[in-house]
């Protein structure tokens, strides 16, 4: 059984399509690599949630939930 990450860290995602690819990336791109990062879109109404999976790709430790923002 693989072990669980060290930390988790959540990004609240609504209207921030300005600034999510930038935020991520600077996650991603800490020192510390034994992490979790959920990215949760509370129904964001622009294309916040596609830049954000764009920009990271292919890396497990970000993963992407979505909501009826409310």
């Amino acid at each position: 059984m693989p072990s669980s990450p060290k930390i988790s860290i959540i990004v609240p995602v609504y209207g921030v399509e300005e600034y999510i690819a930038k935020c991520l990336k600077s996650i991603q791109m800490q020192t510390f690599t034994d992490f979790e990062c959920i990215v949760v879109d509370d129904g964001s109404p622009d294309n916040s949630i596609k830049i954000g999976k764009s920009t990271v790709e292919g890396d497990e430790r970000f993963i992407f939930v979505s909501k009826p923002n409310g």
